[in-house]
């Protein structure tokens, strides 16, 4: 026992307070080493007290209740106390040699009972004893209150800002005390140590007063001061991409299913008539590709130069802003009559361009020719290609053949699958003649490694037409020039452009589109993500540009990426040494003007962490931020403004208490060299 073990001085420190301010766990964190979630120390509160037996039956907490202070080897031996006031706990307080005496910075009755009742009671029954007052529960003072609420039980009272006590609080209640003040988290494991290390020197002092023949007592120092608690940097907000828009192939089959801006007509044998889009089926087939090839070529060399239509407004740039006369009639006519008529009644494009027969093609063609057709969704008349397919084609599996050449799917169930071989024979289309065949051998699931690969060819075809400008039917008039584009592909990617081309708008009529405040590098990259589904990064590309043009198309899954991109940018330069504050300040009222909600918390988060730098490097643009940036500033500003000032207040203490151990350390010196240098008859007769 360690009441026999020569030179061991035997503590004994009683821990009182409040219910539920955190005394057993503290004890717990000593004497066993727990450490627990801030979650789990808000479970439900169930009273309880540490046994003292514990010393009796475990070896380990026997253990580690030894410890060395100040050269000095001690055994702590730790009081439990139940905190309903009405218990008795003079048995507890017997032969106390230290008090510890918690309250929680969360509820700020504890601390007010800490003077009107807990300190009497001490002083009542082990008036000789030292007191220290600890804060319990530092963490909730940097804590997430809802967070923290939303995991304490259901009926328990909520924890409010305003009532997180200051550590200037605790102190002058120490002060007024005449006592030591620590503040203790067993979440972030901050201050145990300190606590019953500086309660062990409070009580060795206080025995050596009594044992003052004990040498070893001598070097024990008063309670020591306590560096402040600097709460841990908040990590950043991570970007969460959400989930792509619908998929791809349901909007294509869609499209196709209603062929809005159709530009080809496939004509089957009886007459029957499919309608198409140019740029799918040349993507998707290369004998598709060739035929439109050559037919812009011939288109090319029969057509007469005609004068240039003015460009219209997009639908969401004010359209009523132009003032052109003539384009307002041909909206009414759009509007009210569903056609629009060219001059040429016949049906025949101007120029006098007839069909032309496609044997150099193979049988799956007979002839091309430009008709004016009417657009079975819009209602509207346009010229179109006019393509006469091979008799042989039967319009059921055609459609078939034609739902792979959007989607790149082919059903298990479909039928008349020795149809749908032979047309894919007569397109060229290898691939679709392969699902056919592994569907009639049994081996369908071998289909989808051929869809993943038609896919693969089809966005590096179309990035081309988008590069080269093939197969284009609409010119976005933009800043700093014009970029070509296609309908097909924006109508069955983005919601916006859909309705635009779709609906009543001047834009579903013409073949030039104006963009106010846009760039062609920022259209460049939507058109790309529109096209592919992806995004991608280019050296000329305005981030925050493509955010506005992408909120404005209602892009959300686009806006998100942009603004991953813009952070890890960022976050890039910061590495090599860059000083990003000052973008990170244009950057937030222009994430917050335009909806990009997670690069706004991310300059949020970075401008609090950085917010003495950025305060001291633009003073003028911090104060021109709007009041609820400022609250939220001062609000989550790290390290916060209580870490600030018990820092400044610990750094005069410590200096102080410097200054005292100098002048004490200069006048024992002193006095020594008094009593060296007496002359010898004068310590003779002493």
């Amino acid at each position: 026992m360690d009441y026999e073990r020569p030179n061991v001085e035997t503590i004994k420190c009683v821990v009182v307070g409040d219910n539920a301010v955190g005394k057993t766990r503290l004890i717990c964190a000593r004497a066993c080493n727990a450490t627990l979630t801030q979650y789990q120390l808000l479970a439900t509160h169930v009273p309880t007290v540490w046994a003292i037996d514990q010393y009796r039956v475990c070896q380990e907490v026997l253990e580690r209740s030894r410890d060395v202070v100040d050269d000095v080897s001690v055994s702590l031996r730790l009081w439990d106390t139940f905190g309903d006031h009405h218990k008795d706990r003079r048995f507890a307080y017997g032969r106390s040699d230290v008090v510890v005496l918690c309250f929680s910075i969360a509820n700020p009755n504890s601390l007010f009972h800490v003077k009107t009742m807990w300190y009497p009671e001490i002083k009542h029954f082990c008036p000789r004893a030292p007191v220290i007052l600890v804060g319990c529960q530092l963490d909730l003072r940097y804590a997430d209150l809802d967070a923290v609420n939303r995991a304490r039980r259901p009926l328990a009272r909520p924890i409010k800002a305003n009532e997180i006590l200051s550590p200037e609080k605790g102190r002058e209640v120490a002060k007024e005390l005449g006592v030591p003040y620590y503040e203790t988290s067993v979440v972030a494991q901050f201050g145990v140590k300190d606590v019953f290390d500086n309660a062990i020197r409070a009580a060795l002092i206080s025995r050596r007063h009594l044992q003052f023949w004990k040498s070893h007592l001598r070097d024990v120092h008063r309670p020591l001061l306590q560096a402040p608690f600097l709460p841990p940097k908040p990590p950043p907000p991570v970007i969460v991409i959400p989930p792509p828009p619908c998929t791809t192939d349901e909007h294509q089959g869609r499209l196709l299913e209603e062929p809005l801006c159709a530009d080809v007509v496939l004509v089957l044998q009886e007459n029957q008539r499919v309608f198409a889009h140019k740029v799918y089926l040349a993507t998707a087939s290369s004998k598709f590709y060739d035929l439109f090839l050559q037919d812009l070529k011939a288109e090319a060399d029969c057509k007469q130069p005609t004068g240039r239509e003015p460009p219209a407004r997009a639908a969401s740039f004010d359209m009523c802003e132009s003032s052109d006369e003539e384009r307002r009639v041909n909206l009414s006519a759009c509007i009210s009559d569903g056609t629009l008529i060219g001059a040429d009644s016949d049906g025949i494009l101007e120029g006098g361009c007839g069909g032309r027969l496609l044997s150099s093609l193979g049988r799956a063609f007979v002839s091309i020719r430009r008709e004016t057709v009417q657009d079975p969704v819009t209602f509207i008349s346009r010229p179109v290609t006019v393509v006469d397919m091979d008799p042989s084609v039967l319009l059921g599996p055609f459609r078939v053949v034609m739902r792979y050449l959007y989607t790149g799917q082919l059903y298990e169930h479909e039928k008349d699958l020795m149809h749908i071989a032979h047309i894919a024979e007569l397109l060229e289309v290898f691939d679709l003649r392969m699902m056919v065949a592994n569907i009639l051998n049994n081996e369908a699931f071998m289909n989808q490694e051929i869809t993943k690969a038609f896919h693969v060819r089809q966005t590096n075809r179309v990035k081309e037409c988008l590069a080269k400008g093939t197969f284009s039917d609409v010119v976005f008039k933009l800043d700093d020039g014009p970029i070509q584009a296609h309908k097909p592909l924006l109508i069955s990617s983005c919601d916006w452009m859909a309705a635009m081309f779709g609906g009543p708008f001047v834009e579903s009529c013409t073949k030039e589109v104006l963009f106010p405040n846009t760039t062609r590098s920022s259209m460049q990259a939507v058109l790309e993500y529109l096209y592919t589904g992806r995004f991608c990064s280019r050296p000329d590309l305005d981030a925050m540009e493509l955010i506005i043009l992408a909120n404005r198309l209602c892009l959300p899954h686009l806006v998100a990426l942009t603004e991953l991109h813009t952070v890890t940018v960022l976050k890039e330069a910061a590495d090599m040494g860059t000083d990003i504050d000052g973008d990170v300040l244009v950057y937030l009222e222009m994430a917050q003007f335009h909806c990009a909600y997670q690069l706004t918390d991310w300059c949020l988060h970075h401008i609090c962490t950085n917010y003495n730098n950025v305060c001291r490097k633009f003073p003028r643009d911090m104060r021109a931020k709007s009041a609820e940036n400022q609250e939220y500033f001062e609000k989550h500003r790290w390290p916060p403004v209580w870490y600030l000032k018990e820092d400044d207040h610990y750094q005069r203490a410590r200096k102080e208490r410097e200054k005292e151990h100098y002048l004490s350390q200069k006048r024992l010196n002193k006095r020594k060299w008094v009593l060296w240098n007496l002359p010898p008859h004068v310590m003779t007769v002493q």
